[in-house]
């Protein structure tokens, strides 16, 4: 088996949609730090798990800088996030999406 990792910084902005009051139904933004894991049997032709410029372009180029919540189409919570990102990357089986200090959600599929 193959892995690879990539480790991303996005800047941006949402709002939640809760059932309770809270601060976070408000916009506001974070710097999200996300790692994605990717795996694979085989390489591609390219001798590849997933090209390091594809995982940025699935998700930086889509997330950083946005009101995430247009984005995504899903409340944007960080658990929400890592799913997302999840489906945007070839091979991956797992992301962790750090939303501040201390405060990390993962995703990750079941094999």
């Amino acid at each position: 088996m193959y892995y690879v990792t990539k480790k991303i910084e996005i800047s941006g902005a949402h709002y939640l949609e809760l059932d309770y009051p809270s601060k976070c139904t408000n916009l506001h933004g974070h710097n999200w730090n996300i790692t994605i894991y990717c795996k694979s049997k085989e390489l591609d032709k390219n001798g590849m798990v997933v090209d390091f410029s594809k995982i940025k372009s699935k998700i930086v180029d889509k997330l950083d800088h946005q009101i995430v919540n247009d984005v995504i189409g899903m409340n944007p919570t960080a658990e929400n996030i890592a799913r997302w990102c999840q489906q945007q990357v070839p091979n991956c089986y797992r992301v962790d999406v750090q939303e501040s200090s201390g405060n990390l959600a993962t995703y990750e599929i079941d094999d």
